[in-house]
């Protein structure tokens, strides 16, 4: 008879019946996920070099499903586990990690890298700092991509026979990349093709590295941030393209993953897939990572969906180009830009993105009005973040959630794409109405 821990890996292979992809469900791991095997591996690893001690304390900083993994190691073989998470984190992934008995630490998701409360650092920090206590490093550990040259890499090879001629996966810590492709590389003589499936914004792929709505995928790079190398379990050399990827194009494509195939997945599944089924070969492999079980109230809810702007609706037609300005602009020119501009408010978004994209809607700190931009000073951040409406509300549900005299900013596809008052939501309820 085998123990829970016997279970990671094996994973089937299935052929996708609309796209003749084939995909590897990695979310069938104990666990949920892919990083059951980085997670049994680096504890194995830390075991066997005396690094983490009986009784010890298991401590990571992680999007959640490295924390999930390592909560289960832990729960079976008699560790304390500290996880340190982003505040963005899907709820599912709270509580499944509170349920294996972990310490649950959230901070903030936009700290840049040197912050002692980003969220890598932070984990260091708790594992230095208690007694008999271990940082997973996910990021820089050796036994991450390793585990899948031993493993994932073999179980795809052997179960299509070779055949194999492209392998799509998304890029995170990037060791799941890195160990598959390095493996199926060397067993095919360069044969097969590694591609990656990277959030459009996300660094990997030349993007400016600002918020993305996908977890479990891509590198955010914080603009304050001074120095941010991509991390040591990312091989480049193995992957042969990085592919850019809308964060609406991948919800889309894991929601139709559910209703079209039966596959429950989450975002970066959908991340892999919207790019495994745009590839030309005789057998391309798909790796989906884990399961849409964490990720009810987000990607597979309509509710999120419409409030973040991922699906269109109502107040798509308040759409338009904005304008905004960084936190820590002159009063005097914000109140310039204001008036030149039109709109009835003015954004003020964090400091040091390019233009390439619009700003995160979570980047949005403040929404200032021409009655605020008075005096002299600077701009800054808001007491409390200002309301937020996604295009695909109705006008009533969003005329529920803005106050009397009260603006907004739009959201579409999780970023600033307008301002609204609601005044002018009141004009288009009536005008509707008629």
């Amino acid at each position: 008879m085998s123990g829970l821990l016997d279970l990671v890996g094996g994973t089937p292979l299935v052929s996708l019946r609309h796209s003749g992809v084939l995909a590897k469900l990695e979310y069938l791991n104990p666990g949920g996920s892919v990083k059951d095997r980085a997670a049994l591996s680096m504890v194995l690893a830390a075991e066997a070099s005396g690094a983490l001690r009986p009784g010890g304390t298991i401590v990571e900083g992680t999007s959640g499903n490295t924390g999930l993994g390592l909560a289960q190691v832990a729960a079976a073989r008699g560790y304390r586990m500290v996880c340190v998470l982003p505040d963005k984190t899907a709820v599912e992934k709270l509580d499944a990690l509170r349920a294996y008995g972990a310490e649950v630490v959230l901070t903030p998701s936009a700290l840049p890298k040197e912050h002692p409360d980003q969220v890598v650092a932070y984990a260091a920090r708790i594992a230095r700092e208690t007694d008999g206590g271990w940082w997973a490093d996910q990021y820089g550990n050796p036994a991450n991509p390793a585990v899948h040259v031993r493993t994932t890499g073999p179980e795809i090879w052997e179960a299509t026979e070779g055949r194999i001629t492209h392998f799509v996966a998304t890029i995170g810590t990037g060791g799941t990349i890195s160990g598959t492709g390095r493996f199926l590389k060397e067993a095919s003589d360069g044969r097969v093709q590694v591609i990656g499936a990277d959030p459009v914004t996300s660094s990997y792929n030349g993007g400016d590295g600002s918020p993305f709505a996908i977890e479990a995928a891509g590198h955010y790079v914080h603009p304050q941030t001074v120095n941010d190398p991509w991390p040591d379990s990312y091989h480049r050399d193995v992957v042969d393209a990085v592919v850019a990827v809308p964060d609406r194009s991948s919800i889309e494509a894991c929601r139709m993953l559910a209703r079209t195939e039966g596959l429950l997945v989450g975002g970066s599944s959908g991340t892999a897939f919207a790019v495994a089924r745009g590839v030309s070969g005789d057998c391309v492999v798909v790796l989906l990572p884990d399961s849409g079980r964490a990720y009810l109230s987000k990607y597979h809810s309509d509710t999120w969906c419409r409030r973040q702007g991922f699906l269109d609706g109502e107040l798509s037609a308040f759409v338009a180009d904005v304008v905004s300005v960084p936190v820590g602009t002159p009063v005097a020119e914000a109140r310039r830009v204001l008036e030149s501009s039109g709109q009835p408010a003015l954004p003020v978004v964090l400091a040091g993105r390019t233009d390439r994209f619009p700003p995160a809607a979570g980047e949005v700190l403040a929404l200032l009005t021409a009655s605020q931009l008075t005096g002299s000073g600077t701009v800054g951040p808001a007491p409390a973040p200002p309301v937020g409406l996604g295009v695909g509300e109705s006008v009533a549900d969003a005329l529920e959630r803005l106050p009397d005299g009260g603006v907004a900013h739009l959201v579409r596809d999780g970023r600033l794409a307008g301002v609204v008052t609601r005044s002018a939501l009141r004009a288009r309820e009536h005008s509707v109405g008629l």
